[in-house]
């Protein structure tokens, strides 16, 4: 099989240049400040120590100006979404404690005050919140309701001029909320606003719980989740509130407010649509995370393809000890985890900047648009980091096992990334309910019910069509398997073509739903979460295609060609058995594409330091001791 050859050296700076993009810049002052002495790992820290570590490195950040990047010039910020995004994802090369930490005072706690209040909290908080006069909390999640939001417990009730926040029973209590349990004063509340007796479904109100003192407010209780798996630098705890009064002003009112008489108003009038809307402009906690876990599985790569080259195991025949990366199945175990990081660092990218791009009064089919790419690639991004870690992990060994070499830090911090902010099997039907729906507007309810039944009504008129893909494809598989599985067009119409077929049949499935909605909707569960998946697989190979098209260097270029061969191969190579079951690929050339993956982990072998190289993770984060020894 004839594989296009490899340049024989590449630069890893031209690399680099390549995955910094649009924020390149940025990038490289994060890169300057996180190589200081205070942004240091904390392995052997207690928890406590732990904490006071982070909020020192939180404060050290404070006094950049990178926290207030993605917030309103007028308030101290910079008006970079984009920038803000990739700042977050930054420090995933670091603690993880500091990134989340981060995140919840900037991200969720900071943003949900910039996008669902209005002037008079913009005024009031804003400022203070990039400054850390005030730590605040993002209360969402509840004991008994974590994605199931709509639902939420906690109540807030209008009477006498304002709001009586309520924990009515401990499964409406807020769960796991970052900052509760130690530094926060301020939080965020998610409800069900309450007002005239009745209902208008879950809004978010600003209500303090802790005085100035730092002791819990009355009424409000607060309990330290204690130690956690991973991320104890991050103050995670319970908050539960016994008829709390906040005032009218309590109420982010963007999409909702209520006036001194009681009377609700909104511009949005469905009670439905409202709160996927506030939900909605909520997602760039959901991006960073997906960004983050791709900077945590960077550093595991480049740990575990360091400790390949310096680790030797076992004699060839002249008597020569064999570094353990140039054997077939540690490169099995790492090069297409490497391509895949590659992969989605691409698609990452590319959704940073179409949510910074977007405008507020974008139509509502791009804005779902990118709510559902945003929940498939944090899906993606978080399984592939919890995968990639454990290989890399057992590819160093013992010395992986150790805590002073970081992978078992990077496991357990990153670990419950695929269940919060989303977890990920929700995310991906989220994405497939997008899938042939042109979005429609009325389409909002999440729950199984509904969803069945808009596919039984719409999707016999919504399906794409395929006839043109199907014939491109099979003009695309006339000649040799390597002229056919080295064609970019070919690679890129076999994922299209998969997912095409694998929504149609989630459609024609669906459409038997009128007699029992909810039990064909489950029966057919997996082929939903399928749907979305092959979806989602699709726009990350189009997004590395387009990322190799854009670099000018040649070498850089050509190396990159076959590291997107490999991704696009390895994809088919793990889902063999549906190509193979629906006709995709003939007997003979699935084996010979186990061949070619094969083969391009032999070709990529000797630019495997390069290519981690390129990622230019400070080294401080690198300094590993069996690195050393």
């Amino acid at each position: 099989m004839d594989v296009p050859e490899v340049p024989a050296k590449v630069d890893p700076d031209a690399l680099t240049a390549v995955l910094d993009g649009r924020w390149a810049e940025l990038r490289r002052g994060v890169r300057a400040q996180m190589a200081e002495a205070e942004f240091r790992d904390p392995v052997d820290l207690g928890i406590e120590a732990h904490r006071a570590q982070v909020l020192d490195q939180l404060r050290a950040l404070a006094a950049t100006d990178r926290p207030g990047l993605g917030f309103d010039p007028a308030y101290g910020g910079g008006g970079d979404v984009g920038g803000s995004v990739t700042s977050f994802e930054m420090l995933g090369y670091g603690d993880l404690s500091l990134m989340v930490k981060a995140g919840v005072q900037w991200g969720l706690f900071g943003g949900a005050v910039q996008l669902l209040g209005t002037e008079r909290h913009h005024e009031r908080y804003l400022r203070a919140i990039i400054d850390l006069d005030v730590l605040g909390c993002f209360a969402m999640t509840e004991h008994g309701h974590g994605s199931d939001v709509q639902h939420l417990r906690t109540t807030a009730t209008f009477a006498d001029g304002g709001f009586v926040i309520h924990t009515p029973d401990a499964m409406a209590r807020k769960e796991y909320i970052g900052n509760a349990a130690r530094d926060g004063r301020l939080a965020v509340v998610f409800a069900q606003l309450i007002t005239g007796g009745e209902s208008r479904g879950v809004h978010a109100f600003l209500v303090p719980i802790r005085d100035d003192d730092g002791n819990p407010v009355p009424g409000v209780s607060i309990e330290d989740c204690g130690p956690k798996a991973g991320l104890n630098g991050v103050d995670n705890g319970r908050l539960a509130f016994d008829n709390v009064r906040v005032p009218r002003e309590a109420l982010l009112n963007r999409f909702g407010d209520v006036a001194e008489d009681g009377t609700y108003s909104s511009p949005i009038e469905s009670d439905s649509r409202r709160f996927f809307t506030m939900l909605g402009t909520l997602i760039r906690g959901r991006v960073s995370v997906g960004g983050s876990a791709g900077s945590a599985t960077k550093r595991a790569l480049a740990l575990a393809i360091r400790y390949g080259e310096h680790r030797h195991q076992f004699m060839k025949p002249d008597g020569d000890e064999v570094v353990i990366l140039d054997y077939l199945g540690h490169q099995r175990k790492l090069l297409p985890a490497l391509a895949k990081t590659y992969a989605l660092h691409f698609a990452q990218e590319e959704l940073v900047s179409k949510l910074h791009d977007i405008d507020s009064s974008a139509p509502e089919e791009e804005q779902r648009e990118l709510e559902s790419r945003a929940a498939g690639l944090k899906a993606l991004n978080t399984w592939h980091a919890t995968a990639t870690i454990q290989a890399a992990r057992e590819a160093c060994g013992g010395a992986g096992y150790l805590a002073e070499n970081v992978l078992p830090g990077l496991k357990a911090d990153t670990d419950v990334f695929t269940t919060f902010e989303g977890d990920n099997t929700v995310l991906l039907q989220l994405v497939a309910k997008g899938l042939l729906t042109s979005y429609k507007q009325d389409f909002e309810d999440l729950s199984p019910l509904a969803t069945a039944r808009f596919f039984t009504d719409q999707v016999v008129s919504t399906i794409l069509e395929r006839t043109s893909v199907r014939k491109a494809l099979e003009s695309l598989t006339v000649g040799s398997d390597a002229e056919v599985f080295f064609r970019r067009e070919w690679q890129l119409r076999l994922f299209e073509d998969r997912e095409d077929h694998v929504v149609e049949g989630v459609a024609k499935r669906l459409r038997k739903a009128a007699s029992d909605p909810f039990g064909v909707f489950n029966a057919a569960q997996d082929h939903v979460l399928r749907a979305g998946r092959v979806h989602v697989e699709r726009l990350v190979l189009e997004a590395f295609a387009a990322a190799v098209e854009r670099c000018s260097d040649p070498e850089a270029r050509a190396l990159l060609e076959r590291v997107c061969d490999l991704y696009a191969l390895s994809a088919i190579e793990e889902d063999l058995a549906w190509f193979l079951g629906h006709g995709r690929l003939s007997a003979s050339r699935a084996k010979a594409v186990t061949s070619a993956v094969n083969r391009l982990c032999a070709e990529l072998r000797p630019h495997a330091r390069t290519l981690v190289d390129a990622f230019a993770i400070p080294e401080q984060f690198l300094a590993a001791p069996m690195l050393t020894s």
